[in-house]
């Protein structure tokens, strides 16, 4: 999900901070509930989750939902009690197993369900929990979270989830830690007034009419999906679809927007295709054929939801009509039906197993904004928009949060997260590599769920590269490297400094137009130049400052 905002410029004085050699670590008051939501708790690790199959009646005009939640799990190891967790003021009702209720006790938002029968390893069981409630309200969707409840122009109602961050379990009962999807996706079953349509994710596969005036729509998902990802849209829908041709054949492609802007929907929506396009040639094939593809306009600005991707950016070009590169190039396409895309392939296919790495999913979709723009305007296009997204980036804390207490990093993991990435790219030199760097991430890691440190890993064993030194600088340490020199004729004296111990990034530089590739450390070093210059040029491709006033 986009989150950032503007943010004041920094000056380059203010970023820059000598003398420091450690890497910074995040300090913070964490509590229990913190533990419980955010690491992988006992009453987690004995069983898999296979499936959800979910039911959710919504009474629009109360706020009020209720529904039950089915899960197919398999038996890892010997259990004891069973968390799931479902946020205040949502309620469990009740846990049925084999036909008993089960006993609950609650731990704020944890739920420890007491497992009456034998759950033997290599098990496959089912438990079904009964919930209810007035789910939090989003006041600021979707920075903030919850259910939007709004009207359209029309009057009618315009309802949708929207839940990254604070948790999938704001409204229904699951296991809510991304380490762990259910293998075999969901049936998402939706029950609303009869007059609105409601919409999930995946495929459409059954209708059904109710006596009491309601209709309940069964969405089913036969991939791996994480508990974020799964949301509820209410509203006038109309659908309209197309088929695109893609690497692995025919993809479906729907789109449900509000009746009044179907025509509009129809001419902007566009975008989706040349999405796929691109993002196709970038990092191969779009993870979810089985379950389609989904443009779905909703009351907020729009959010990653896998196979459903929610829009509500007002058929504009940019993000709410700005570019937020101040290049151009960001009003040449419509943000939201980008970057949220961009996401199926890191957030859905990619998926992070700890949110302390949140910055695989948006400094990565990031990323691909500047890919989308140089697959259709060119190389120098997509680097301009990238060094554009620099002047919101703080530099005050590290971009990876602390493991196991649900924190996320900071967000400079969107537009650093960008430039980090690009900067890489100049350092391995080579672009079909690197294309096939990002292709092989998705094949590698395709429906998983991974570390930063894997994703670390694979870049560095792929591009031949020791990137330790390069990843701990620009994920775990705030500050930006200084390349310091002096020169003197044909000589340049060169170190890098404001970094950390073992820092020794290649960088490339101009000398009188002509290109030359120097190997700085934070030991000083001669380079001989080519010849005779009073100062260099430094390949603005690396995000890092420069300064010619060595003492």
């Amino acid at each position: 999900m986009m989150k950032q905002a503007l943010f004041s410029v920094l000056t380059v004085l203010s970023l820059v901070s000598y003398g420091q050699t450690e890497l910074f670590s995040k300090s913070g008051e964490y509590t229990r509930q913190d533990s419980l939501r955010g690491s992988i708790t006992p009453e987690r690790q004995w069983w898999d989750l296979q499936y959800y199959d979910l039911y959710v009646a919504v009474d629009i005009d109360k706020k009020f939902i209720s529904g039950t939640n089915t899960i197919t799990y398999k038996v890892l190891d010997s259990p004891v009690a069973m968390q799931i967790d479902l946020q205040s003021p949502m309620n469990i009702d009740k846990v049925v197993q084999d036909g008993k209720e089960l006993q609950v006790t609650h731990e704020g938002n944890a739920h420890f369900i007491s497992m009456s029968t034998d759950q033997k390893a290599g098990d496959e069981k089912k438990v079904t929990i009964y919930f209810s409630g007035v789910p939090h309200e989003a006041i600021r969707a979707p920075w903030d979270g919850g259910w939007s409840w709004a009207k359209d122009e029309n009057g009618q109602h315009f309802v949708a989830t929207s839940n990254q961050g604070i948790g999938a379990s704001l409204w229904w009962p699951c296991k809510d830690h991304m380490y762990d999807e259910p293998d075999n996706g969901i049936t998402l079953s939706i029950n609303v007034p009869r007059k609105l349509v409601a919409v999930g994710n995946g495929r459409l596969k059954e209708v059904i009419k109710k006596k009491n005036k309601t209709r309940t729509y069964v969405w089913k998902v036969v991939n791996p999906i994480n508990n974020y990802g799964v949301n509820v849209n209410i509203g006038d829908y109309v659908n309209f679809s197309e088929k695109y041709e893609g690497e692995k054949g025919p993809l479906d492609m729907d789109y449900w927007v509000l009746s009044y802007n179907l025509k509009k929907a129809k001419e902007h929506f566009v975008d989706a295709r040349r999405t796929m396009e691109a993002f196709e040639y970038w990092f191969g094939p779009y993870p979810f054929y089985e379950d389609s593809y989904k443009l779905v306009e909703t009351p907020y600005l729009g959010m990653e939801h896998q196979s459903s991707v929610t829009y509500g950016n007002g058929y504009q070009k940019g993000y709410k009509g700005n570019d937020l590169s101040y290049t151009g190039w960001g009003l040449k396409w419509d943000y939201i039906i980008i970057h949220e895309s961009g996401h199926e392939w890191f957030a859905n296919n990619i998926t992070y197993k700890d949110v302390a790495d949140m910055w695989v999913h948006e400094g990565f979709t990031m990323y691909s904004e500047s890919l989308f723009v140089e697959y259709f305007y060119g190389k120098e296009a997509g680097s301009e928009y990238t060094r554009g997204v620099r002047m919101f980036i703080d530099n005050e804390e590290p971009i990876i949060g602390d493991y196991d207490v649900n924190a996320e990093g900071s967000k400079d993991m969107y537009n650093k997260g960008n430039n980090l990435l690009h900067t890489l790219r100049q350092c391995v030199n080579d672009d079909e590599k690197w294309r096939s760097i990002l292709r092989g991430l998705n094949e590698e890691f395709y429906h998983s769920v991974v570390t930063s440190e894997q994703v670390e890993n694979y870049i560095a064993e792929k591009a031949g590269l020791n990137l330790e030194a390069f990843f701990d600088q620009y994920l775990r340490d705030y500050r930006i490297p200084v390349l310091e020199y002096r020169i003197n004729g044909q000589r340049m004296l060169v170190r890098w400094t404001n970094c950390i111990d073992g820092f020794d990034m290649p960088v490339k530089i101009f000398v009188a137009d002509e290109e030359q590739w120097i190997n700085p450390t934070k030991e000083l070093q001669m380079v001989e130049l080519p010849t005779e210059v009073e100062d260099i040029v430094v390949d603005s491709n690396f995000y890092i400052y420069s300064s010619n006033s060595m003492k």
